[in-house]
């Protein structure tokens, strides 16, 4: 089946499609456990798309982009648990608040380091590092009143958007910047990429331990693509 055309909406304004790159089965059953958990808006329907033995991040997003009609699109890393239920009711106010807001993270930088390491800046939002004693979503609801951080980019271990275009897995062909070059990619579109304030945040994030290897390679790469002056 052909890739999705640049920019094209899914067909399906009454789904939430979860997309997630699979190479450890019981992360993967865990993450789909807080998915199962949250609540759905009335009239509306999830799925969930495991894509196994990709090459790449941006590849296996591109592989699960191609099936579904879903409009609305979760794409997450298999190490993540949602934990806030009110979850796909809160992006859903926030894509309707504007239709020009194209992607939503869960954490971002305002502005993008000089030398495009994200965590060498000022980042907004929030995760849990597991902290298995401090998380009570029950009382918690957004609220657009609480506000909306207009960003660069926003880390990809979750991504939401509503809108679909092309992940760049040709030059970001490993596990690094391919969530940057997206965002940077939706915003020379004219859309927004935002990360909502999180009085708790509305997930967890169980990254263990890095492997950076051919970090620098992409970094200046994406720097080249995006940040280098003509």
């Amino acid at each position: 089946m052909p890739l999705k055309s640049l920019l094209a909406s899914g067909k399906d304004k009454k789904s939430f499609a979860f997309i997630i790159c699979v190479s450890d089965e019981m992360m993967y059953r865990e993450a789909c456990y807080y998915i199962q958990k949250l609540k759905i808006p009335r009239g509306m329907s999830i799925e969930i798309i495991p894509i196994k033995d990709a090459a790449c991040m941006a590849a296996g997003f591109n592989a699960g982009m191609t099936e579904t009609d879903a409009k609305y699109k979760i794409y997450m890393h298999q190490n993540v648990s949602i934990l806030n239920p009110n979850f796909l009711e809160d992006i859903l106010t926030i894509f309707k608040s504007d239709k020009k807001i194209a992607m939503i993270g869960m954490i971002g930088n305002v502005e993008l380091p000089p030398d495009a390491v994200s965590w060498h800046g000022e980042r907004v939002g929030n995760v849990y590092e597991l902290d298995p004693d401090n998380m009570d979503f029950r009382n918690y609801s957004y609220s657009l009143k609480d506000g909306l951080y207009d960003v660069e980019c926003v880390d990809g271990f979750l991504m939401a958007t509503s809108m679909d275009m092309r992940w760049k897995q040709e030059e970001f062909d490993s596990w690094d910047f391919y969530d940057m070059a997206q965002c940077f990619e939706m915003r020379k579109k004219g859309m927004r990429v935002v990360v909502p304030e999180q009085k708790k945040p509305w997930c967890a994030h169980d990254e263990g331990v890095n492997n950076r290897w051919g970090f620098d390679t992409y970094r200046k790469r994406f720097m080249k693509l995006y940040m280098e002056k003509e």
